[in-house]
Order: structure tokens, then C-alpha cells, then sequence
């Protein structure tokens, strides 16, 4: 398992990656209510930012492999982001990340708790 970095999951960084997450979700939101064929770039820009922050907390400077463990992952994290990965420009795989996105959050704050 490759473990949380502490300093990176702090309440000020977490805050700061969901927000950024919030800013583009509106932007995916949008598109999907509008039709929009850049969805699917929205969505790749969003899976780019949340496998960096995955990346950035955990302990590793490898990129992610899926085969490993990430403290910081929700259950089923890595499955779940392969499936948002596979089709991006469906509006179940926009919702798959949106709540990656709130799970991780919390898991975040669970371990800076727990650390």
C-alpha cells in the first residue's frame, strides 16, 4: 500500500484540489445539460486533476499504476477511476468522478484524523 502523505492531505490542500474540482464539475454539469460534444475534454482535464492530487498525496512519485494500493483512494478507487477513464463523455461516468471526488475528500479528512 503506498500511504497518504500527511503534509499533502491537510485541510488547506484538500480544500483548495476540491475546489478546483467544483469549478469544472459546473463546466461538466453544463455541457452534459447542454449536450455538449466537450464534455469529454472537460472531463479528461478533471480526471487529469484528480490522478494528480491521487499522486501528490500519496508517497510516490510514480505516476499511478493500478496494480498498487493508494491509502487515499476510496474502496473500489482504482477500479472505479479505470471505468470513468474507459468512457469519458457519459454522464454516469461524470457522476462515478463526482463522487470519487467527494469520497476521497472525506477520506482525506478521516486520515488527518487518524494520523
Amino acid at each position: 500500500m503506498i500511504e497518504a502523505h500527511k503534509e499533502k492531505i491537510s485541510k488547506e490542500a484538500v480544500d483548495e484540489w476540491f475546489a478546483m474540482w467544483e469549478t469544472q464539475e459546473r463546466a461538466i454539469h453544463e455541457a452534459h445539460h447542454n449536450r455538449d460534444k466537450a464534455v469529454k475534454a472537460l472531463m479528461e482535464q478533471a480526471i487529469v486533476h484528480y490522478e494528480q492530487f491521487i499522486q501528490n498525496a500519496s508517497n510516490t512519485t510514480d505516476a499511478l499504476q493500478v496494480s498498487e494500493t493508494y491509502e487515499v483512494l476510496p474502496i473500489n478507487g482504482m477500479e472505479r477511476l479505470q471505468f470513468v477513464k474507459t468512457r469519458p463523455g457519459q454522464y454516469a461516468c461524470y457522476r462515478q468522478l463526482d463522487e470519487l471526488f467527494i469520497e476521497t475528500k472525506k477520506r482525506c479528512a478521516r486520515l488527518r484524523l487518524k494520523k
